[in-house]
């Protein structure tokens, strides 16, 4: 069985979502971020980055969850598009564009809106536009087509749907979502899938630390210590 280590965020939930819609069976082992227990040194032998997702499955082991999904579509053959030089062109590079794309904005635009200290002028309105931007690519790539790769749901889909539940967090504002409707219209049909209302019930049965107290925030943001902040 495969052992799932995780928490609530955007990366670890499409794993959980592509776990749930290959049908696989998996142990989910909670990892506390804002306690610190990614650096517990039996988690850190998984993923010496000391971050979530990673899985374990056997003898192998695979961390950041766009390697994990891509692990996982390789292992079952399961949510790739037709297997064309164009196809597997398109998945790559879209997949890779959510890794190093949306991702890292989004999250950046998170951190600078959300929890970082003043003066941030300058971050969150470099992190703003930059997340804006990625989801409006997203956004025109979906009005030309259902899904990311053409007509057939693949991993890539559930890699956008992992961040796009958080637009309006990421951009500060219920009214995000006018921007982009195309990528909200993906999000609807995924979140409707029997495999995310499987993940949300996964998400109902733990509890995570939610205060960004002293604690957390020596956890979350250790570059705080270096500037002499808590």
């Amino acid at each position: 069985m495969i052992k799932f280590y995780f928490n609530l965020a955007p990366n670890p939930m499409k794993v959980a979502l592509a776990l749930e819609e290959m049908e696989l069976p998996y142990e989910p082992i909670p990892i506390d971020t804002r306690k610190g227990e990614q650096f517990a040194p039996a988690y850190v032998k998984i993923n010496l980055n000391g971050k979530v997702p990673a899985i374990v499955d056997g003898e192998v082991t695979v961390f950041d969850s766009n390697a994990i999904l891509l692990y996982l579509a390789g292992e079952t053959q399961r949510f790739l598009p037709e297997p064309t030089p164009a196809n597997r062109g398109a998945l790559l590079s879209w997949l890779m564009f959510v890794a190093s794309g949306i991702g890292p904005y989004s999250g950046q635009a998170v951190h600078f809106r959300h929890h970082a200290p003043e003066p941030k002028e300058y971050a969150l309105n470099r992190y703003d536009f930059e997340a804006e931007r990625h989801y409006k690519i997203l956004d025109a790539r979906l009005q030309e087509q259902r899904y990311m790769v053409g007509s057939t749901y693949t991993i890539v889909d559930m890699a956008v749907w992992g961040w796009a539940r958080l637009v309006p967090h990421v951009m500060g504002s219920a009214q995000a979502w006018s921007k982009f409707p195309n990528v909200k219209r993906l999000l609807d049909e995924v979140s409707a899938r029997p495999a995310a209302q499987a993940v949300e019930r996964l998400r109902s049965r733990y509890t995570f630390k939610t205060e960004m107290d002293d604690e957390a925030r020596r956890f979350m943001f250790p570059q705080l210590a270096r500037l002499g902040m808590k």
